[in-house]
């Protein structure tokens, strides 16, 4: 997402070199969306991914969330039957490609039952355009509506150190009865875990975190005491803090999938060696003890009614 929107300027070609370091290094799955720059990231990406050899890696995108190219700030959901076959072949167009191995819905459509929006998902596997079918931030109930249609291949969720609702909503407790891998979106708290931020300053003019309730006001520094404790950790350990976040997330189960987004090569680095960390059981209890759920001051978003529906 960072490579196309949101997360301040943009190189084209240091993406692409990034995603081909990402793939030379063995990272199997490469996860885009619609929505991302307007399509431009699914572009991007289709021009980084030509030429290889696809059994390589899994391709995952996702469709249901509508912007205004006049206002981007405007957004609905879409989960109509026709509006998913159509948002399919206009993301295969932009990647190039004759499939995809995973595709989500973005959001839930409360609107339109999730049991015709995930048939429609599933005419698309039968088709052969789409392999596997996920859900991205769905409520548990709609996650069981949504199996009884059509397996549920993968689960996409905010999950980190300082994103932990999951635990609590039934979200990961229905996942994991589905059989759904759980794929962790900023699992480094939107770069906030990795200690890089020290006052709301650092983030550009055009980066959405300036506006987002976590950065913003007495919760960033708030924030900023929780993630000392990880920085203390990663030193004991010879680390950075973005390794120890991510190898909590690893601890956390076989089925978890964290998917750290980056727009460098230095950082996709990084972030790999974090599968070098092991954290202690003791360790990984006084990250527990220190980020509770809702320990984190301020909203994930600065509207959550389009989560967990």
């Amino acid at each position: 997402m960072g490579m196309s929107e949101f997360y301040g300027a943009r190189d084209e070609a240091e993406s692409i070199r990034t995603i081909h370091r990402a793939l030379d290094l063995g990272v199997a799955m490469l996860d885009t969306a619609d929505t991302y720059g307007h399509g431009e990231n699914e572009r991007l990406v289709g021009k980084a991914i030509a030429g290889r050899e696809r059994s390589q890696f899994v391709l995952a995108t996702k469709f249901g969330i509508v912007r205004n190219p006049k206002d981007p700030d405007i957004r609905s959901i879409n989960g109509r039957p026709e509006y998913v076959k159509a948002a399919c072949e206009a993301s295969l167009q932009r990647l190039g490609v004759e499939y995809v191995d995973l595709y989500y819905q973005h959001r839930v459509d409360l609107d339109v039952p999730i049991e015709e929006t995930v048939g429609a998902m599933a005419e698309l596997v039968r088709e052969g355009k789409v392999r596997s079918i996920g859900l991205s931030e769905a409520s548990a109930q709609s996650l069981r509506r949504a199996h009884r249609v059509h397996p549920i291949a993968a689960v996409q969720n905010e999950w980190s150190l300082w994103s932990r609702d999951l635990e609590e909503n039934g979200q990961l407790e229905a996942a994991r009865e589905c059989g759904a891998t759980i794929v962790a979106y900023s699992p480094l708290g939107r770069g906030f875990l990795t200690g890089r931020f020290k006052s709301h300053e650092d983030f550009e003019e055009s980066d959405f975190r300036r506006n987002s309730p976590r950065f913003s006001g007495e919760n960033f520094y708030k924030n900023l005491e929780l993630v000392e404790h990880v920085k203390r950790i990663a030193h004991s350990k010879g680390c950075t803090p973005s390794q120890v976040a991510l190898a909590w997330l690893l601890a956390q189960g076989d089925d978890v999938l964290p998917i750290p987004g980056t727009k460098r090569v230095k950082y996709l680095e990084e972030n790999l060696r974090a599968g070098d960390v092991v954290l202690t059981q003791g360790e990984l209890g006084d990250l527990n003890a220190v980020f509770p759920p809702r320990v984190a001051s301020g909203e994930r978003y600065p509207d959550m009614s389009f989560v967990n529906r």
